[in-house]
């Protein structure tokens, strides 16, 4: 997938957010070389339920293919003068540390632009590039739960979070959108510029309509769901619903016909004008009705009378599903350790065609060699760099 070709990605980034903002542009065809420290990112030493495939984490393989390894030190001055020449070939340089840390360094945006003054600067934090809490640690939980996400997702016994980091999934989708949207006006205009996100306002954004009905008309007593409804200012039936032996999800849709499927008593029927303002009572009855059949039998019944609905996969069902296998929502690739490693597919078809994976995630500087003999390092100063660890090489090199 050539979209992007011969644009080139200097990456700054590390732990989850970033990374996949960035890989999105590489999938699509950018050259991005990750920049990591001599000891490897925040990614190759932490990954969830203390799984590794040769050592490898599910957090680097997660938001780190196609994408270039560049090992160096760049509180060494060496080091930093290599980040520098790089930057001269980038069209954009992206960044998600705390803010300031870069530009102690000397990379901050200022100090960048006057080395490339058309270069797309791209930075990430938790919160914002100041403002009073600038300097609080920037990670999903604590997003979702400092944001109200936690808040709307739990119930009356409590919040709860989302299961996944949905705010740096969120949150990279922007930084990518936002980095495209700066290189088409540069395209147009020949300007450059700086795109900021931060995941606070990704987690705003993610409830963008939970929050346009919160802050319009009257206020809401809760924003807590009740259950088994799926949200504060859903109506009765939209929710989850235990059946004889599972659960089944029903979405929007008019009580009266899903009183008809479930063969509900007119007597303990609420009206469809009433589906929000008596949506609790409505819930118990819908409830009281659903758990009296089989997730299947419900199926059959929703299906024959037009009914929103779907059942509640667990992860074993969904990687077997007919339109998730139809759609090619996962690819098996040989790692960079020669084992196999499964992983989720850019999401977006082009011309009907979705990007491959050039490039599995990479060990730690396998790619230095390359990318210092083409900013004009000969191999005997590269050897010299090593010795004095201002850079990182493969362990091919390192054999030479």
């Amino acid at each position: 997938m050539n979209h992007l070709k011969g644009l080139r990605v200097v990456s700054f980034n590390h732990f989850f957010m970033g990374p996949v903002g960035i890989q999105f542009l590489a999938d699509i065809g950018a050259e991005v070389i990750a920049i990591e420290p001599i000891e490897g990112a925040f990614q190759r030493n932490w990954g969830g339920a203390n799984k590794t495939v040769d050592g490898q984490t599910m957090l680097l393989l997660s938001g780190n293919r196609n994408k270039k390894s560049l090992a160096l030190d760049l509180k060494d001055p060496n080091g930093l003068a290599i980040a520098r020449e790089l930057i001269k070939t980038a069209d954009v340089v992206a960044e998600n540390f705390r803010p300031g840390v870069l530009d102690k360094l000397g990379l901050g945006y200022d100090a960048v632009r006057e080395i490339k003054p058309d270069i797309i600067y791209a930075s990430a934090s938790g919160y914002g590039s100041d403002g009073p809490y600038v300097n609080r640690p920037g990670q999903d939980l604590l997003i979702q739960a400092l944001s109200g996400l936690a808040t709307i997702t739990g119930t009356n016994d409590g919040p709860r979070a989302v299961g996944v980091s949905a705010v740096d999934h969120h949150g990279a989708a922007l930084f990518a959108a936002g980095i495209l949207a700066a290189l088409l006006r540069r395209e147009r205009t020949g300007e450059g510029g700086l795109v900021e996100v931060s995941l606070l306002s990704a987690a705003i954004d993610l409830q963008l309509e939970s929050f346009t009905c919160f802050l319009n008309g009257e206020t809401p007593d809760d924003v807590r769901q009740p259950k088994p409804l799926s949200g504060w200012y859903f109506g009765a039936p939209y929710g989850i619903y235990q059946t004889k032996d599972s659960h089944v999800a029903i979405s929007l849709g008019k009580l009266s016909i899903l009183y008809d499927s479930l063969d509900v008593a007119y007597d303990d029927r609420i009206s469809d004008d009433d589906a929000y303002t008596r949506r609790d009572q409505a819930a118990r009855t819908i409830a009281n009705a659903v758990i009296r059949f089989t997730t299947s039998e419900c199926e059959a019944r929703f299906a024959k009378h037009g009914i929103w609905h779907s059942r509640i996969n667990d992860y074993s069902d969904v990687v077997v599903d007919p339109q998730v296998r139809h759609n090619k929502s996962f690819v098996t690739i040989q790692g960079a350790t020669g084992s196999d490693i499964t992983l989720v597919r850019h999401p977006i078809t082009y011309d009907g065609a979705v990007p491959e994976i050039t490039l599995a995630p990479q060990p730690l500087g396998a790619q230095t060699e390359q990318i210092m003999t083409e900013l004009g390092y000969d191999k005997q100063r590269i050897h010299e760099l090593l010795s004095k660890g201002v850079i990182r090489a493969s362990v091919e090199f390192l054999q030479e």
